[in-house]
């Protein structure tokens, strides 16, 4: 090789890490979105096939909220109402989970399973079908204050375990009988010999699979659940119920149209049984402090719980003691509806 070639190679080498390097693509980065600032319930319609803790997983990535929980347990072969709340309105759950619920069910007699319904091994059987004068008699030795044993897949704690995991363990699980209380029990239909659809309205603690079982012990057969709704749950009834896939829509709404605050129920709505007491701007302040309240009038309560509001807003729920409003729970909720706008920016 030349002199002349060797140099011509050098240079065009030399020009060529001269040459400007192409720049980079900056990514287009998006600003984590946002947490919305929401506070109040949704009654949902459970579907089938779905536990209550994926349930109030959904209702989080919908709301686009860190904090919800649910009031009263929904087995995923049950559906119907399993109110859920949102922000601030996790303080008001126990006065939702200490409601009367309402079931619609339906037994399927001659059989019983481990889990007392349909997801259950058999282990007893029996060829006796009851008549319907005979389960109409039969549901008189279940209503008012009854003693109940759990099923023993249940949630119950023994030992600081889940009876349900122990079960699942092979494990025998001995539960003690409890009081609950039936406040009214009917048969609805018996469309065939082998299947009875009832109606309860029950205490907090009742367990539907436990009756269904029991009532087949008593009429001389056995029976198990195949089939489950929960129509009420405290003040949730079933006409405020709304559909996962309905929420899914309102989540998507166009501008202008209606949009996921048109689900959303007011915090107060789970204390429905508590009486509501209008308090100035003043009285609000002392009791968002934690400070008590001194009552002046004739009408003002003389003892027990109420809600403390003020502008149509829910402050606090109060203990009324010896004419004072003492804060049991404080509430802090903005005075405006949430904005669910959910596009994400751009940062550039």
């Amino acid at each position: 090789m030349s002199d002349n070639q060797t140099n011509e190679q050098a240079v065009a080498s030399q020009q060529d890490s001269e040459a400007p390097r192409p720049k980079k693509q900056k990514k287009q980065q998006f600003r984590a979105k946002r947490r919305t600032d929401v506070h109040g319930w949704i009654a949902l319609d459970k579907p089938l096939n779905m536990t209550s803790t994926q349930a109030v997983g959904a209702i989080k990535r919908i709301f686009n909220v860190k904090k919800a929980g649910h009031a009263g347990t929904l087995d995923p072969l049950a559906s119907g109402c399993l109110p859920i709340a949102i922000g601030e309105a996790t303080k008001t759950v126990s006065f939702v989970m200490d409601g009367f619920k309402e079931y619609e069910f339906t037994v399927r007699w001659g059989e019983e399973t481990s889990t007392d319904d349909a997801e259950g091994e058999l282990i007893d059987s029996s060829a006796h079908r009851p008549t319907e004068e005979e389960i109409e008699e039969a549901l008189e030795h279940f209503s008012g204050e009854i003693m109940q044993v759990p099923p023993a897949f249940s949630a119950i704690k023994v030992n600081g375990e889940r009876a349900y995991d122990l079960a699942r363990d092979g494990e025998e699980v001995n539960l003690a009988a409890r009081p609950v209380t039936i406040h009214h029990l009917e048969l609805l239909e018996a469309p065939d010999e082998d299947t009875a659809v009832f109606v309860a309205e029950c205490s907090k603690g009742t367990y539907v699979r436990s009756l269904a079982r029991d009532i087949g012990r008593h009429l001389g057969t056995r029976g198990h659940v195949i089939a489950l709704r929960r129509l009420i749950s405290g003040p949730f009834t079933e006409e405020m119920l709304i559909s996962l896939d309905d929420l899914e829509q309102l989540s998507h709404s166009a501008p202008g149209e209606p949009g996921l605050a048109t689900a959303l129920l007011p915090v107060e709505t789970a204390l429905d049984d508590i009486p509501a007491l209008a308090i100035n701007r003043n009285a609000a302040a002392r009791l968002r402090r934690g400070q008590s309240v001194l009552l002046r009038g004739q009408e003002a309560p003389i003892d027990g719980h109420i809600s403390a509001m003020h502008a149509g807003l829910l402050v606090a729920i109060c203990e009324v003691i010896e004419g004072e409003l003492w804060p049991r729970r404080v509430f802090n909720l903005p005075e405006h509806q949430p904005d669910f706008s959910s596009d994400a920016e751009p940062n550039n």
